[in-house]
């Protein structure tokens, strides 16, 4: 049955753009120059953020950043070896897969830590890509005060994650 839905959802398509009389390929076509123009408008803003992590990763300020606040969050009941994924993960999905898929190999998907970090992986967001390609998309200039709500948001996901691994599970 499932093999049939996207074949059935495009063919519904097909049948209401020659009901309504429009031009499928014209309108295929228009859009996607207007995603192409989109995807050149974006193109600046990612090139920086994936310059941005890549700098973070090589210079090792992520090691040292997770060396000096692991005292705290290990008061605070916050496994320290999930550090580098909450820091990676406001940035880039992709280090924050590989910080992740570090944590399991290290700790085991089973293990605490690991269950911290599958929850972090399920529940934030990549905030400063996200904002890249929204607002880049959009040519808005003035963020105010996303970047902030948004990292307040990601913390908050971090710690319900660790309490909620504690309580649950």
């Amino acid at each position: 049955m499932t093999s049939y839905i996207l074949p059935v959802i495009v063919t519904g398509i097909f049948l209401y753009a020659a009901l309504k009389k429009v031009n499928v390929f014209e309108t295929f076509m228009n859009g996607a120059l207007e995603n192409i123009k989109t995807s050149f408008d974006i193109l600046p803003a990612l090139v920086i953020l994936m310059t941005c992590i890549g700098v973070l990763n090589a210079s090792g300020a992520v090691n040292a950043i997770t060396e000096f606040i692991s005292p705290a969050v290990e008061i605070l009941g916050f496994p320290p070896q999930c550090i580098p994924l909450a820091l990676l993960r406001p940035m880039s999905g992709s280090g924050a897969l590989a910080a992740f898929e570090s944590v399991l190999s290290q700790n085991g998907a089973d293990s605490f830590v690991g269950r911290v970090a599958s929850v972090i992986m399920g529940s934030t967001e990549t905030t400063f890509y996200t904002v890249a390609v929204y607002y880049g998309a959009t040519k808005t200039k003035n963020i105010r005060h996303t970047i902030v709500c948004a990292l307040a948001a990601d913390v908050t996901g971090f710690i319900v994650a660790c309490t909620a691994v504690r309580l649950f599970l």
